[in-house]
């Protein structure tokens, strides 16, 4: 680091004793314990640990988490009547990165999980198309393929957050772990609208799921000839049963129930269908009495995970703060964290280059004295859309709406170094 002392990082850069952003690579952190200088001269292999003194396991057709990390877990509804209705939420304060695995990604069902023969699914496109094309798992392999990292979120990720009390006992994983990010590879949806021909008159399509509940979302026909996928795998895998095996749509940035699971068919039409998944529920009543539908492009939106409620600190000392933001228009630009509920605020680094509609970590050192504070960051995207705060997302909705919430987020920290959730202003 030319040019620069480590003590000039160690300057706090904003109030709550927040540090340049370079300061951990400048040398400010000292948690290693320290050896002995006999300790230090100790030559290699000297107190060897028994792994070392003995063959280890052999070879696994499908790797398993190391056992300390095997506590590492999706959170899981309680058992219901209908243990197939629900959502599991992925443990987002537990993992580093962006790279959700895909044993974790967070699952919502509205009529649990079918088990479906791979061999017999087809995806139908017809409707306003001049040749309509049915295509089974083998005939799309056969297609150009793209991969990409992309967020998945349900609309009603945070959304209890609208409410006016928190639990004490939510965790990040609890209150927003309705959020993942994979890399997903499959075919380019307008490859097969294209092949398929589309009628001039088109505007949307209707797409449906091969589930129980008969999922079926309307789809603008433009942002089905740009981005979306028809997605076959997962993190380099067969997507998962639980994700939508053998296919699914995949509309990056959109309210995660219209990336419908067990995709079967694809129905161009001239109209939004208004189906009952998209009319029951997903859409959002304003607060001057109208009602917003199709409010698919999720909002600007950043979370702060280490440290969050459960992950207690350990008294006064020099900290990474690091979490997590992701937008529906596009990049993350920038992400600012503030460290005495909102009075100043510093510019984090971003672990990059951040890609489009997709998860981003940024990290921001601490210096934290001991003292009750709360923690807040808000992330700005490409197109310079801003995380709004509390109060300014409330107020563009009639009450009880809860759906696309993404306004700042905010952990209060006590004197003994644990967190609890709290409302940011």
């Amino acid at each position: 680091m030319p040019n620069r002392r480590p003590s000039d990082l160690e300057t706090p850069v904003a109030g709550g004793g927040l540090l340049h952003r370079r300061a951990l690579l400048g040398g400010t952190i000292a948690a290693a314990g320290a050896l002995s200088a006999a300790q230090a001269q100790d030559p290699i292999g000297l107190g060897s640990p028994l792994t070392m003194t003995r063959p280890g396991a052999g070879f696994s057709g499908y790797g398993a988490p190391a056992e300390w990390a095997q506590g590492i877990r999706r959170l899981t509804p309680p058992a219901s009547a209908r243990p197939g209705t629900g959502s599991s939420r992925t443990p987002l304060e537990a993992l580093e990165g962006v790279i959700t695995p895909s044993g974790l990604h967070f699952e919502r069902h509205h009529n649990g999980v079918p088990a479906i023969d791979a061999a017999k699914h087809e995806l139908l496109i017809h409707g306003l198309v001049k040749r309509p094309l049915s295509f089974d798992l083998d005939s799309l392999r056969r297609y150009p393929m793209v991969s990409a990292m992309r967020f998945i979120e349900c609309a009603g990720n945070s959304g209890g957050l609208t409410g006016e009390t928190i639990a004490p006992t939510a965790t990040a994983a609890s209150l927003h772990g309705l959020v993942s990010n994979s890399e997903w590879t499959g075919v380019p949806l307008s490859i097969l609208l294209e092949e398929a021909g589309v009628d001039p008159s088109a505007r949307w399509l209707l797409a449906e799921g091969a589930d129980a509940a008969g999922m079926s979302r309307s789809v603008p026909l433009w942002k089905a000839m740009d981005d979306a996928v028809v997605a076959l795998f997962q993190n380099g895998e067969p997507i998962r049963p639980e994700q939508g095996f053998p296919m699914r749509l995949l509309l990056p940035g959109f309210q995660g129930n219209a990336n419908v699971k067990w995709l079967r068919r694809l129905k161009v039409t001239r109209e939004a269908t208004y189906t009952r998944d998209e009319t029951s529920r997903y859409s959002l009543l304003m607060a001057d009495g109208t009602t917003r539908v199709f409010p698919l492009e999720l909002g600007v939106k950043s979370l702060i995970l280490k440290p969050s409620p459960g992950l207690t600190l350990r008294g006064p000392g020099v900290y990474e703060i690091s979490g997590i933001a992701w937008s529906g228009a596009g990049r993350i630009r920038a992400v600012e964290v503030s460290a005495d509920g909102g009075r100043s605020w510093a510019k984090a680094a971003l672990d990059g280059p951040a890609a489009a509609k997709a998860l981003t970590r940024f990290r921001m050192p601490w210096r934290w004295d001991g003292s009750p504070l709360t923690l807040l960051s808000r992330a700005i995207d490409e197109t310079g859309a801003r995380q709004p705060t509390r109060t300014a997302w409330k107020a563009q909705f009639a009450p009880g709406q809860s759906y696309n919430y993404n306004a700042i987020n905010a952990w209060a920290v006590d004197q003994a170094g644990l967190l609890r959730g709290v409302h940011a202003t």
